[in-house]
């Protein structure tokens, strides 16, 4: 027997005296509270995407259609000279492209679940149509109506109380 638990001999009670720990207890949480007082931190905030990340799909996916032409081009036996020229030029041509396009990358909807820049730059960009389509300032802040409210009630509180001064005078 150890710490005072459990029988202190088995002899007689039908079990091998092996004492185990209640799974079913529900111990109390620490005193923490429930929402934190910072409200800021609450405030929702849009991922950002990493730009670099960004970037270097951007000319993986370049490299992978050159590296396919190249070992197209290699498969045919095509001079190692003409197969240099010929990716570099499909190089330049899919850069000025993707420049031209403003690397605007594949629809949202053609995006898979892992990749998450891409995803979060289609969301910013989602996010941006519809604040114009709305109308809705760039420095709109999520819950200003009800500072504003609340300013306003506090402005007629004050102006209620000196009123109720200047009459006792």
């Amino acid at each position: 027997m150890t710490s005072n638990v459990g029988l202190t001999t088995p002899r007689g009670s039908g079990t091998s005296g092996y004492v185990q720990r209640n799974l079913s207890n529900l111990r109390p949480r620490d005193n923490a509270q429930p929402y934190p007082r910072d409200f800021d931190s609450m405030k929702h905030r849009q991922r950002q995407p990493d730009q670099e990340i960004l970037e270097h799909d951007r000319k993986r996916e370049i490299e992978l259609k050159v590296f396919e032409l190249r070992d197209r081009l290699e498969d045919e036996g095509v001079d190692e000279d003409e197969t240099d020229d010929q990716c570099n030029a499909l190089r330049k041509k899919l850069e000025a492209e993707q420049a031209r396009t403003n690397g605007g990358g594949p629809n949202a909807r053609n995006l898979k679940s892992h990749q998450v820049h891409e995803l979060a730059r289609a969301k910013i960009e989602e996010s941006e149509k519809l604040r114009k389509a709305l109308g809705i300032s760039k420095d709109y802040e999520e819950g200003s109506h009800w500072k504003k409210q609340e300013e306003r009630k506090l402005d007629r509180e004050r102006e209620h109380g000196r009123g109720d001064d200047r009459e006792k005078d």
